[in-house]
């Protein structure tokens, strides 16, 4: 009898576990719900003042000059403005698509261990040593001017974009690019992940 009782118990109790849990899985999902209905009605300004990934404004990204042309004029700090002049000496005659593959390289060297932890270190990384830089712009001897205002525009918002949490998903973790016109020796022993347009992918 005492063992029939402890088992009724045991069952009620397990029972009212069961139905809390419940419960509180409904209450979490309706949480999440609201959320992703109040993210979904603020603009990108807001949601960047939020610090809100720009990913959750973004359910479709499309690598279209058109996509880019929606997105608010961009700005930003040293680290944005090292990031979009890198796009636009480095990639500005290249797809949205590829600009945003460059941008990841970088970015992706930002979260290396090998490389410096910040976007204008990457960069700027060998700077001062011709031709021994990691980004030809900055160590070519010339003076870097930005002539094409439209370019520099689109740069600057996948440069704001990126910064602000697009996925990285098109160079599969690659540090290293280059363009198809040459052949360095390290790409005959890193990995090649990607091809977009112009440019190799590698991982180190």
């Amino acid at each position: 009898m005492f063992n029939k009782m402890l088992w009724s118990v045991g069952l009620l109790l397990g029972l009212a576990a069961a139905t809390a849990q419940a419960e509180t899985a409904d209450r979490l999902k309706s949480l999440v719900t609201a959320e992703d209905q109040v993210l979904a009605s603020l603009d990108t300004e807001q949601l960047r003042d939020l610090n809100v990934p720009l990913r959750k404004s973004f359910p479709q990204i499309r690598y279209t000059r058109d996509f880019i042309a929606k997105l608010p004029k961009a700005s930003g700090d040293e680290q944005w403005r090292c990031l979009a002049e890198a796009l636009y000496f480095e990639a500005r005659g290249e797809t949205v698509e590829g600009q945003f593959a460059v941008a990841e390289v970088i970015l992706n060297r930002v979260k290396s261990a090998k490389f410096p932890n910040s976007v204008c270190g990457v960069i700027t990384q060998g700077t001062g040593r011709k031709y021994q830089c990691q980004f030809t712009y900055t160590c070519d001897g010339k003076k870097e001017i930005i002539a094409e205002e439209r370019a520099w525009q689109r740069v600057g918002k996948i440069a704001r974009a990126a910064l602000d949490g697009m996925p990285k998903t098109l160079t599969n973790g690659a540090l290293f690019y280059h363009t198809k016109h040459v052949s360095p020796s390290w790409s005959r022993v890193f990995r090649r992940t990607a091809t977009i347009g112009v440019h190799h992918f590698y991982r180190g």
